[in-house]
């Protein structure tokens, strides 16, 4: 039983945040829409551009090899990136950094000044800056947050990402060559496998945003099928043309 002037106390935090800023998240889900989408739109023309052949170990050679291409690119690609951004984001860490140790006095009265933009008391603002300017590196964290938009002991790791891209795309990519490994001497079942693989990823990449999986599901099935169906055409009409 409470009295007039007790108060309950505050309701436990029962859920996490999952991880939307950090360096595998992005590379792993582009990944593996890539490799599902740019193998089985190789695969497509290939077998578009050979329709008139019964083997079918081109469109495999075709499939093996794109996977590997564009794994190893994807890689390559994601480490160069997350690493360029995390090396600028360290420097202007470091600019910050000196600046806070330079000049502490108006390091304080511009987080005070942001506090007070945010909604805060410019007394308790002041206070708060104060305190926070106590220690450089939690004032470096705070400063790094409200200008820089990162943390410092939370940037993207550029092998973390090139590791998740690798593999995502090549587990991605494989889903569409799958059916010819096990026999399939036509398109249909890698174009069936591959519109199931990608309104499941579709679906499941919606879980982390507000729109219902549904959307995310076809969303993703129309346009992977838009660029299956259109590197068929291509192949189609190279093949019958004469030039491959």
């Amino acid at each position: 039983m409470t009295t007039p002037h007790s108060q309950e106390p505050p309701a436990p935090i029962d859920h996490e945040h999952p991880d939307v800023t950090g360096g595998w998240l992005r590379p792993a889900v582009f990944g593996a829409m890539d490799g599902l989408v740019s193998n089985a739109a190789l695969i497509a023309g290939v077998a578009g551009g050979t329709r008139d052949h019964t083997d079918a170990s081109v469109v495999v050679l075709a499939g093996l090899a794109g996977l590997a291409a564009g794994a190893f690119s994807m890689a390559a690609g994601e480490y160069a990136s997350v690493a360029s951004q995390s090396e600028a984001a360290e420097r202007e860490i470091a600019i910050e950094r000196q600046e806070i140790i330079d000049n502490p006095a108006g390091e304080k009265a511009e987080l005070a000044e942001m506090l007070v933009l945010r909604g805060v008391d410019p007394e308790i603002a002041r206070q708060a800056s104060d305190q926070m300017h106590g220690n450089v590196d939690d004032a470096l964290a705070v400063h790094s947050l409200a200008e820089l938009g990162v943390n410092p002991d939370e940037l993207a790791s550029p092998v973390t990402a090139a590791v998740s891209s690798f593999l995502s795309f090549a587990l991605g990519a494989l889903v569409p060559v799958l059916p010819y490994l096990f026999g399939a001497v036509s398109l249909v079942p890698a174009l069936l496998l591959t519109l199931i693989a990608l309104f499941a990823c579709g679906a499941v990449v919606t879980r982390l945003t507000s729109r219902p999986w549904w959307f995310g599901g076809l969303r993703q099935t129309l346009l992977g099928g838009a660029a299956f169906g259109l590197t068929y055409v291509v192949g189609m009409a190279v093949g019958g043309s004469g030039i491959a």
